[in-house]
């Protein structure tokens, strides 16, 4: 037991002393940020959480988002929510206190609300409960599977994330419809999105493709047929419901695959979600359309190749309504095509502060933009055979020395053949003897080809052997003895 709190008690040390050593965003004018702009895009617990990141990683502009958090929290009914949005800007003051005012200049903790709201809470958690217990006591099912349902709803709304998931759970013991366990699962889906809980994401969106798939295929009702149109109407509805569903699971799909690092599977995630208009419950609530847009062309960047990039995402007509809520997205990816490198890393560089302060991206700036720059050095180098490192060094806005680090790191991981001649400053391409290439490639494939042979021999001879086993005794009155596998291979053919 007291190794156990030990542990515990150094994890939450370490955790805090990791927080606290977080690096800070600057917002200037050379990576300039709108707050009030940027937050509009957002509504509930979302708004607020992004805030609550905002104050934890930008000093400069916890004041401002203090304001706004408060006045956001105000609406809600988690007390605990609004507790937390002081006790950030408590721990930002204390980080840098000569940046930040006080707490007392700016804003002050209402404690009659507090009280008010936390009554209001218990006062209908206690309803909420009774009707479970006595619809329980009725074993009135669909009567069940709604209080549970309901509990669930309060409990996220009062910010008990636990509860909530239990009773969202526990509704699944009630559902007789596939649109029921569909409804569970959407639900689990959107509170797993607000605790940002990537590696769990992925079980519901499976049960919830599942129920789906079943709700889909359930038959009509026998019955007087409906007149074509109706039918067709009805058809059309169907259709339109399975492909909003099917967005948002794509979306959560994508969201998990980026919590946890996997940027290739979240870029295609990201560009299979349909329309906007099949999102608009989601929007605001969990995020914003330019959000999509970001995450999509940030992960494409670090992983497609650029022919991808082209036909996947620049000509990609559904997308393509996302970039527009971000223009500069465009320019980054069409700076990107066209070899403008240099721009790609301004671009990159200048929206560095709106890209950290989005609370999903926050912790992959660094690898993402890794990836990118390694991508566009082997793609600038790719055609030549050798190259002074000052051209490169002005193709990427970057002086000698720093081009060099790169290039380095590169050979050293293998992603460029080349070596480095620090000398004369040159990048060369290590020389290969085309021919002698050719001829082990070509010997390869024959001993490839030699070996499949073999396997495909020694499998028919054991069929034959097996078939002359089975078979009646011939004329000399035995069976014929079948031979090791290894006698066949050594055998004439």
């Amino acid at each position: 037991m007291e190794v156990d709190m030990m542990d515990e008690e150094y994890a939450q040390a370490y955790t805090a002393k990791a927080i606290g050593k977080r690096p800070k965003v600057v917002v200037d004018d050379a990576h300039p940020f709108e707050l009030e702009a940027y937050i509009s895009g957002y509504s509930g617990r979302s708004y607020v959480d992004h805030l609550l990141h905002i104050m934890s990683v930008c000093p400069t502009l916890a004041p401002q988002a203090l304001q706004l958090a408060v006045k956001e929290a105000l609406k809600g009914r988690d007390t605990t929510l609004y507790r937390n949005v002081f006790a950030a800007y408590e721990r930002a003051h204390q980080e840098v206190p000569e940046e930040i005012p006080e707490l007392s200049a700016i804003a002050t903790l209402d404690q009659k609300w507090i009280d008010d709201t936390n009554a209001k809470n218990v006062a209908e958690r206690t309803k909420l409960e009774v009707d479970l217990k006595t619809y329980t006591s009725n074993m009135i099912k669909e009567s069940i599977r709604l209080a549970h349902r309901d509990l669930g709803d309060f409990y996220r709304a009062v910010g008990e994330q636990a509860s909530s998931l239990k009773h969202y759970t526990k509704s699944r013991e009630f559902c007789t419809t596939s649109q029921h366990v569909l409804e569970m699962c959407m639900s689990v889906l959107e509170l797993l999105m607000e605790q940002r809980s990537y590696s769990h994401i992925g079980t519901y969106v499976f049960k919830a493709e599942a129920a789906l798939d079943s709700a889909t295929n359930v038959r009509q009702p026998s019955g007087p047929q409906a007149p074509a149109g109706a039918a067709q109407a009805n058809k059309e509805k169907r259709h339109a419901e399975r492909e909003k569903v099917t967005s948002k699971l794509d979306l959560a799909t994508a969201i998990s695959h980026l919590g946890q690092g996997n940027y290739d599977k979240a870029a295609q995630s990201f560009l299979k979600v349909g329309s906007p208009k099949g999102l608009e419950d989601w929007f605001g609530k969990l995020m914003a359309p330019g959000d999509i847009a970001i995450y999509a062309t940030l992960c494409a960047l670090a992983t497609f190749p650029r022919p991808a990039i082209r036909s996947q995402v620049l000509d990609n007509d559904t997308f393509g309504m996302y970039i527009e809520q971000e223009p500069y997205v465009r320019e980054l990816l069409e700076a990107y095509i066209s070899n403008r490198f240099k721009t790609v890393l301004e671009i990159l560089d200048r929206y560095t502060a709106r890209h950290s302060l989005d609370v999903h991206l926050y912790s992959h700036m660094l690898p993402l933009t890794n990836l990118i720059r390694s991508k566009a050095l082997v793609q600038y180098f790719q055609p030549f055979s050798s190259i002074r490192l000052e051209r490169m060094s002005q193709a990427f806005g970057w002086s000698v020395e720093e081009l060099e680090q790169q290039v380095v790191s590169l050979i050293q991981s293998g992603e460029i053949k080349a070596r480095v001649d620090r000398q004369n400053k040159i990048l060369k391409a290590k020389e290969t003897d085309q021919r002698s290439a050719l001829f082990a490639k070509a010997i390869k494939s024959g001993q490839d080809m030699q070996a499949a042979n073999r396997k495909l021999l020694l499998r028919m001879r054991l069929q034959q052997a097996d078939l002359v086993v089975k078979a009646p005794k011939g004329q000399g009155g035995m069976h014929h003895i079948m031979t090791h596998p290894s006698e066949l291979l050594s055998g004439d053919y």
